[in-house]
């Protein structure tokens, strides 16, 4: 065999290799986000995103309410927001989803709001302290159904004994090329966490 043909051939298998772990990614992103898992834990964690002086985007809003449908439902006997401020900003991502959720009854004593993050591991980084100095140790993580499978893996890394129940409301579900082109999205997002440990936002998380 010529040392070009076994370079075609290991270049060759090299992309096969790559075709096939990028569709086994996306079915896995696909999977995770049909699964709502409503166990009863220590917190509800609202993964933040876009607010605009203290009012919350449609996909924030969509998560908050889902959040709230939790709560009411006791699948934990408090709410955690999380969300940093940018630039210009008043109010922080989880200040807003704060306000949100007790001008739509739920108790402010019952609301933990968590005011770091500006991507997605950022924000389960500020969540997992929180978390340990109050001694709670279990949750369910609330976000768009896309977004489930890299924030889900992103909180156990950082020690959240997590699960995840994503809104089915929104701007991420509302069409079927919208969950496709959301899939990819998160596809990519989830390779790139895994590869170099670092976030990457776009899509609706990033509103």
């Amino acid at each position: 065999m010529t040392l070009v043909r076994l370079t075609v051939r290991v270049v060759t298998g090299l992309l096969v290799l790559s075709l096939l772990l990028i569709v086994f990614v996306a079915g896995r992103v696909w999977w995770v986000a049909r699964q709502d898992d409503r166990r009863v834990s220590d917190a509800i964690v609202v993964l933040g995103a876009a607010q605009f002086d203290g009012r919350p985007s449609s996909v924030f809003t969509a998560r908050l309410a889902h959040a709230s449908d939790l709560y009411r439902a006791d699948v934990a006997p408090r709410i955690l927001t999380v969300g940093g401020r940018r630039v210009g900003d008043r109010f922080t991502e989880a200040q807003a989803g704060k306000r949100w959720l007790t001008q739509h009854g739920v108790p402010a004593k019952r609301i933990v709001a968590v005011n770091l993050g500006v991507d997605t591991l950022s924000s389960v980084r500020a969540v997992s302290g929180t978390m340990r100095a109050r001694r709670w140790s279990t949750a369910v993580v609330v976000t768009d159904p896309w977004h489930s499978l890299r924030t889900r893996t992103m909180a156990r890394d950082v020690g959240i004994d997590a699960v995840t129940s994503p809104t089915r409301r929104g701007p991420a579900v509302r069409t079927r090329d919208t969950e496709l082109r959301y899939i990819g999205r998160e596809t990519v997002a989830y390779l790139c966490y895994k590869a170099f440990r670092r976030s990457i936002d776009f899509g609706p998380n990033a509103l």
